[in-house]
């Protein structure tokens, strides 16, 4: 009769489990600070976010521009992870790698148009009609 072994990697329940996940949460955000796009994307809500309060904009408009970027953050986390894999798995060049980070590429691009869209919309309305 086989006998089982343990695992490796224990998996975590009740609280011990939530702490477990903010520290992955908190490497998955360590390692998405190494991309340059990231940064940018940081610096654009930071931008953006402080143009909504000087300009007047209600807290629900605010909460809008938070919540559109933290779509723009998790889809560049996807689109990071994505990239990851495939240079892990066909480091070499091939159309299928290539179709799938320009997907992901392409979904960052989306996300970044409708922030970038309600910001404009939110500010230029704020400052056209006070």
């Amino acid at each position: 009769m086989a006998e089982f072994s343990k695992p490796a990697v224990t998996k975590e329940t009740g609280f011990r489990h939530f702490f477990a996940a903010a520290g992955y949460s908190w490497g998955g955000f360590q390692r998405l600070l190494q991309e340059a796009a990231f940064r940018q994307e940081l610096l654009f809500a930071a931008v953006s976010l402080i143009l909504l309060i000087v300009v007047g904009a209600s807290l629900g408009e605010i909460v809008i521009g938070m919540v559109l970027f933290l779509g723009v953050f998790a889809i560049e986390a996807m689109n990071t992870a994505v990239e990851e894999v495939i240079d892990r798995i066909s480091p070499e060049i091939s159309n299928v790698g290539k179709y799938a980070k320009d997907l992901g590429s392409f979904a960052v691009f989306c996300m970044l148009v409708a922030a970038g869209i309600y910001m404009l919309y939110v500010i230029g309305s704020h400052l056209l009609f006070r």
